[in-house]
């Protein structure tokens, strides 16, 4: 991409982002709150571009006044200042072009969004549900170390620890938490000696990881009338006042048979909230999975496809070693990886997407 057709693109949006200015300030659109919301989103991801275009353009007219000084120059110390400024000008252009070439490509319009994280211990048995125990306890520990907030939804404690299934909602306001927990989505696989293995045998057994972009109030439409509420009393911890009384809530929305339930908290009132928003959630990822697949049928090698039936990364116990199949990415230091020290894996599979995207924009 030229640089002038970079700017151009760029500077095409100028007024579109000035239009969005103007219609946020406009007190008709401050009164329909839906049509706010969604200005000021569009608005939102237009800012960051138009800031970027701004400073390339002023870094493009230094570069060109820098090179005029030097080529029409005739004072020696004007002309040594003038070829360190292109020197160092010219050294940041391409970094810049880079990210504004990928912010220029269509993201992923969720990726601002909370993430739902649903774990569920798959093939293993006993061990399987102690592994999704341990992904559980990574997720919280990252979640913590980023400064995010983590609510269980919904659980079901495996038989010798950890979990058969645990929802948890992860939410930030400082950044996107599904632009950067979507790469999780899939089989998590894991070789061990068990808890429960007596003889000292490595196992293989594997837990699935599903991501789902939080569901905003005006992006599903959902009417109590297509809604069955089932109370009940909650199983697990938490002593006579949860397992006695009926806190618990299970929701069914009728047209499509999905079925979420929350137990966490002792309000029923609480869990009904809970529950609804992850129903919300839910029928959202219905559509949202229309839009992955869309991006799976162009690209072959994208990493954040959504296909939960992917197995994605390998947890070695013996050798310390985790290793990320769609990059092929491995650490070898297991421990520390578990304790949630994942950023780097995330960092190298956004690296991975972003290149491949540009390699898309330019076909």
């Amino acid at each position: 991409m030229a640089e002038n057709t970079l700017l151009e693109k760029v500077l095409s949006l100028q007024d579109k982002f000035n239009s969005l200015e103007s219609q946020l300030a406009s007190p008709d659109v401050m009164s329909d709150m839906k049509k706010f919301v969604q200005l000021n989103k569009d608005y939102k991801q237009l800012e960051p571009i138009i800031k970027a275009g701004l400073e390339y353009k002023r870094l493009s007219d230094n570069l060109a006044s820098a090179k005029d000084v030097f080529m029409n120059e005739k004072d020696d110390e004007l002309k040594e200042m003038a070829r360190e400024e292109i020197a160092e000008i010219q050294a940041k252009l391409p970094k810049m072009e880079d990210e504004i070439k990928i912010m220029l490509i269509p993201a992923d319009p969720d990726d601002a969004k909370n993430a739902i994280v649903e774990i569920r211990g798959g093939t293993g048995g006993d061990e399987a549900a102690i592994f999704a125990g341990d992904l559980f306890r990574m997720y919280q520990h990252f979640s913590e170390s980023r400064g995010w907030s983590l609510e269980v939804t919904d659980q079901t404690p495996g038989t010798s620890g950890g979990f058969k299934q645990i929802v948890f909602k992860l939410s930030s306001n400082n950044e996107g938490v599904y632009g950067i927990m979507k790469y999780e989505s899939g089989v998590h696989r894991v070789q061990r000696v068990p808890q429960t293995e007596t003889q000292g045998r490595i196992q293989t057994s594997a837990a699935s990881v599903a991501i789902f972009p939080e569901a905003g109030e005006f992006d599903v439409d959902l009417n109590w009338n297509d809604i069955r509420l089932d109370l009940f009393c909650s199983s697990g911890p938490g002593g006579q006042g949860v397992n006695t009384t009926y806190s618990a809530v299970r929701l069914t929305h009728i047209p499509s048979g999905i079925v979420v339930q929350c137990q966490e908290e002792r309000s029923q009132l609480k869990n009904k909230d809970r529950a609804f928003e992850e129903l919300r959630t839910r029928l959202y990822n219905l559509e949202h999975q229309k839009y992955l697949d869309g991006i799976a049928a162009k690209r072959k090698t994208m990493v954040s496809t959504g296909d939960r039936s992917a197995k994605i990364r390998t947890y070695n116990y013996p050798q310390g070693r985790v290793t990320d199949h769609r990059i092929n990415w491995s650490m070898y230091n297991l421990p520390v990886f578990m304790d949630g020290d994942i950023w780097e894996c995330i960092d190298q599979l956004q690296v991975a997407e972003n290149a491949e995207r540009l390699k898309e924009a330019g076909e």
